[in-house]
């Protein structure tokens, strides 16, 4: 089939994503190719799912090696692999459990249970009355209970009646969320940095004041570190930039290496153990395949060749746009290898500027208005990565 007749066929889905016109069939690294035998250079990464590139030959040998052995076994029995990926990930973490699942909303959920349980069985909150407090601007999944809490219309309408039990604030305002807290709060839940929101990084200290005001009010401080964990900004997470720990780390995404969905939220005994068999669950769930995957994920990272390559193909990126500022470019937030771009208006909205990119070859996503995001594989080459910031420049400049 051409990539025309491939596109007119994937009408029969439902159109609940409304994709770049180009049919990929291949990747390599940071490269894809479409079914014409055209390369692009891929400057999304899967929204960080892709932190170790297309086909990762060590990802691939794990996942084929696995596929051979034993894929599926449920959490009804144990299987050999389960050990070793809660060893190797609660140690990445500095954590003593993990609780796997497959997507990263299936993580959120799971951690606003863990909050919730925690909080009437630890804390002492009176029954069905938890609150947790998050913040404007939030992406953490599409589930109803996450899109009830969060501000976006279009993430929102159609979808109610919602859950409460959530208290929303400003994103950054540190007073705001101290004064949100009250002894009914079970948990913070926030992105060290946010990324759907066009990679918002909040101020200097936020990070360190909301652990400090968590651990003085008795109230879990829970991380989405889906898209800005396991490398992405430079550390293995973007809590350390703070060097703040909170009691929960969620993740997701990159931890499946691009080859399988694999999430997790990590913590200690005390959060994690309220959590009692049959309370919880999944079919998939830390299935052999996923750990196994998700073991040789955890091996790379402890290296940390990926967070010192972050940093420092970080560095370039952020120079190079800097250099378009006031070319096409009013601002942008770097953080690593992580990239929030707002591109003058009257040049195009974000979704079209990205079909321009895809004119000359490059695949990025917009976010909201005319910004788009950048968070190109960890393993591009600083020669791909200035030719695809100069594709950038070339479309501003049209």
């Amino acid at each position: 089939m051409t990539a025309e007749e491939v596109i007119r066929a994937g009408a029969r889905s439902a159109h609940n994503y409304n994709p770049l016109p180009v049919v990929l069939g291949h990747g390599d690294g940071a490269w894809v190719t479409d079914i014409d035998g055209t390369r692009h250079l891929d400057m999304l990464a899967g929204y960080s799912a892709l932190n170790f590139g297309h086909g990762h030959p060590a990802l691939v040998a794990a996942a084929q090696s696995q596929l051979s052995a034993l894929t599926l076994t449920s959490r009804a029995f144990i299987h050999d692999r389960f050990a070793d990926f809660c060893a190797s990930l609660g140690d990445l973490c500095g954590k003593e459990q993990v609780l796997p699942m497959n997507t990263g909303a299936e993580a959120v959920e799971t951690a606003i249970k863990v909050s919730r349980k925690w909080g009437y069985e630890v804390k002492g909150i009176p029954a069905d009355s938890a609150e947790i407090v998050v913040a404007r601007g939030n992406f953490h999944g599409r589930t109803t209970t996450i899109v009830g809490f969060s501000d976006d219309d279009g993430a929102r309408e159609g979808f109610g009646p919602f859950s409460p039990g959530f208290t929303a604030v400003p994103y950054g305002d540190l007073a705001a969320l101290e004064a949100a807290i009250t002894p009914r709060t079970a948990a913070v839940l926030i992105e060290p940095i946010q990324g759907e929101g066009g990679v918002i990084i909040p101020p200097e200290g936020y990070l360190r004041g909301v652990r400090e005001a968590c651990t003085r009010e008795n109230v879990l401080f829970v991380a989405d570190e889906i898209q800005s964990g396991l490398g992405r900004t430079g550390r293995t997470f973007a809590c350390e930039h703070e060097d703040v720990v909170p009691d929960l780390y969620v993740l997701g995404k990159a931890l499946g290496g691009g080859i399988v969905p694999v999430s997790a939220v990590v913590g200690n005994e005390d959060v994690l153990g309220v959590i009692k068999p049959g309370q919880h669950g999944s079919t998939f769930g830390g299935n052999p395949l996923a750990c196994a995957v998700a073991t040789e994920v955890v091996r790379l990272l402890a290296t940390g060749e990926f967070q010192q390559r972050a940093r420092e193909l970080g560095a370039v990126l952020d120079q190079q746009l800097t250099s378009l500022v006031g070319d096409g470019v009013l601002a942008h937030r770097t953080r690593g290898l992580w990239a929030g771009v707002d591109i003058d208006p009257s040049i195009g909205s974000g979704r079209e500027i990205c079909e321009s990119l895809l004119d000359h070859r490059v695949l990025a996503k917009d976010t909201h208005g005319s910004t788009i995001r950048l968070a190109p594989p960890i393993v591009i080459s600083e020669e791909d990565l200035v030719w695809g910031l100069d594709q950038l420049g070339a479309v501003l400049r049209r």
